[in-house]
C-alpha cells in the first residue's frame, strides 16, 4: 500500500477505535514509523511502503486502536520545553502541571534545596533544577521502575549530579532533612471519577499514581500534615489539586502552622495548584 491508501486505512481504524482526530493520529503514527516528516507523507502519497515499514506500522496501529496513549508509543513527552522519557510506569507530563514548574521557579533562590513527593518521570524535578542552576532535590517515589525512568531523564538533562532518588511512600525515608520547597502531584483522582476517565489513562497510566482508591484526598492530606517536620522555617508547599478539590485541600492546614495558603489556576481557570508557606 501506498502513504494514501494506507493513511485512509488506518483513519477509519482509528475512528471506529474511537480515537479522536483519528487522520491526524494516523499521520502522526505514519511519520513515527517511517522516521519521516508529515511534509514527507503529504509530498509523497504514492510512496509505496515496504513490508518491513507496513509490518512496523500496524505494530503501532493496532497499539493505539487498542487505546494506548500515543506518548507510550513513542516513548517520549515534551513538558516544559525538555524532552522526557515516558513508559507504563509513569504517568504522562501534562501541560497544566507546568504551572507547579513556573510557581517552584519563582520561590526557588539561590543554593535552594527542594524535595518532590512522587517523582515518577522526573518531569517536575529535572524542570526545576534544569530551569534553576544553583538549586538541589531529592525525589522520592514508591516504584522503583519510575525512579528508573527519572534518573535516565535527569542524566539526559544533566541534572543529574543535583537530584537525588531515593524509594519512599510520601516521606517515609527522609531522615531529618529540611527543604526551602516541597513540590508534588499527589494521586488526588477519586475512585468514582477514576471509572470516568478517557481510557488512554485509565486503562493504561499507573493507577497508583492516579489517585488513591478512595475520594483522592488522603494523600493530599498526609503530604500537608507531615510537610512542616521537613520545611524550613518560611519553606514552601507546592501541591497539584483536582478539579473543585481546592476549598477541602485549604481547610486542611491548621493556621497555626501555616502563615498562608493561595490557590493559582491553570490556563483554563481551574484552581489548580495549592501554594502554601509555613511560619
Amino acid at each position: 500500500m501506498n502513504i494514501s491508501e494506507i493513511l485512509k486505512s488506518a483513519t477509519e481504524v482509528l475512528r471506529e477505535s474511537g480515537v479522536a482526530e483519528p487522520r491526524r493520529e494516523a499521520f502522526s503514527l505514519l511519520t513515527l514509523s517511517l522516521r519521516k516528516s508529515q511534509i514527507f507523507l503529504i509530498a509523497h502519497s504514492e510512496y509505496e511502503l515496504s513490508g518491513e515499514e507496513a509490518t512496523h506500522f500496524q505494530d503501532f496501529l493496532k497499539r493505539r486502536a487498542r487505546r494506548e496513549p500515543f506518548q507510550y508509543i513513542t516513548g517520549r513527552q515534551e513538558f516544559y520545553g525538555l524532552d522526557f522519557i515516558v513508559s507504563k510506569d509513569v504517568l504522562i507530563p501534562r501541560p497544566e502541571t507546568e504551572l507547579l514548574v513556573a510557581a517552584a521557579i519563582e520561590i526557588l533562590r539561590e543554593n535552594s534545596r527542594f524535595c518532590e513527593v512522587g517523582v515518577g518521570s522526573g518531569c517536575l524535578s529535572v524542570a526545576i533544577l534544569h530551569e534553576v542552576g544553583t538549586a538541589t532535590a531529592i525525589g522520592l517515589d514508591v516504584s522503583e521502575k519510575a525512579l528508573a525512568i527519572a534518573e535516565k531523564n535527569a542524566e539526559t538533562h544533566q541534572v543529574a549530579e543535583r537530584l537525588e532518588l531515593r524509594k519512599s511512600d510520601v516521606f517515609e525515608n527522609l531522615h531529618g532533612e529540611k527543604f526551602d520547597l516541597i513540590v508534588s502531584n499527589p494521586p488526588y483522582i477519586s475512585a468514582e471519577e477514576m471509572k470516568t476517565l478517557q481510557l488512554e489513562v485509565r486503562d493504561y497510566e499507573p493507577a497508583t499514581a492516579l489517585t488513591d482508591g478512595k475520594d483522592g484526598l488522603s494523600i493530599i492530606a498526609k503530604i500537608i500534615k507531615d510537610a512542616p517536620r521537613f520545611l524550613n522555617e518560611r519553606g514552601f508547599l507546592l501541591l497539584e489539586i483536582g478539579h473543585q478539590q481546592s476549598a477541602d485541600v485549604r481547610r486542611m492546614f491548621d493556621k497555626t502552622i501555616w502563615r498562608s495558603v493561595e490557590s493559582l489556576p491553570d490556563f483554563q481557570r481551574i484552581e489548580r495548584v495549592i501554594k502554601a508557606r509555613k511560619m
